[in-house]
């Protein structure tokens, strides 16, 4: 180990690093030419697109033999391509269809459409888990299920586990907005507490209100807008149930 640490070329080292650099800043610059879009968005064009600069970008810093010039044209001209066909499936619904996809309907009227299942090779239990995160524990209450071009799965309900709306029961709904985390494991956040005009001495007597006396029992607390305090204490479940496949 330190017979390879002195003979080390450190010439060769603080060429990778440069050249790493340099395949940060081309990589950072052609994103933001491409533009904005996680992971999970992507289509199977782009993501093609992505692994394909990755490996440019790779390639320009480790590959010592090659020139930095060739890894930084390659991940231009993707980059530029990329672009063009984002330009060009914005105008056009059949460039659209060929390079990004169209949706697939997995569940429609109650009923897996067995074909599309195969067609788009997803797995009965890959569709149970997407569901389950989705909410819906009961697949006999869904009635659309589509996989949209990104590989995500849109769910409708059906009509009678449709959500109960405010304007269903002609109910005034009260006032939302984001909720402020004033206990994060044990720790008062004093500065959430500021923001929406409280103190110390305020939360300490609504949790007590509550029941709750230690503060470093609680795992998560948080106000919302209406300044209705939620507590979440640090106790686990004993008897976690297994998931049914």
């Amino acid at each position: 180990m330190m017979h390879d640490i002195l003979n080390t070329n450190w010439y060769e080292v603080w060429v990778v690093a440069a050249r790493a650099i340099f395949s940060l800043v081309t990589l950072f610059l052609i994103t933001k030419m491409i533009g904005k879009k996680q992971v999970s968005e992507l289509s199977l064009f782009d993501y093609v697109i992505s692994i394909s600069i990755g490996n440019f970008a790779a390639e320009m810093t480790m590959n010592l033999d090659s020139q930095v010039l060739n890894g930084f044209i390659s991940v231009v001209i993707f980059g530029f391509i990329a672009t063009t066909v984002s330009i060009l499936t914005m105008k056009s619904v059949v460039l659209r269809r060929f390079f990004m996809g169209t949706p697939t309907i997995i569940i429609q009227e109650g009923s897996f459409a067995l074909k599309n299942l195969k067609k788009i090779k997803f797995d009965i239990n890959d569709f149970l888990e997407t569901a389950r995160s989705a909410g819906y524990f009961d697949i006999s209450q869904i009635k659309y299920a589509i996989m949209e071009a990104d590989g995500k799965i849109s769910f409708l309900p059906k009509e009678e586990n449709l959500p109960v709306t405010n304007k269903d029961m002609n109910l005034k709904p009260s006032k939302q907005g984001l909720c402020a985390n004033v206990i994060i494991d044990g720790k008062i956040m004093k500065n959430n507490l500021e923001n929406i005009n409280k103190d110390k001495d305020w939360l300490i007597k609504n949790l007590k209100i509550k029941g709750h006396e230690k503060i470093e029992d609680i795992l998560l607390a948080t106000v919302d807008v209406n300044e209705k305090l939620t507590v979440f204490n640090k106790k686990d479940i004993k008897d976690v149930k297994n998931v049914l496949e």
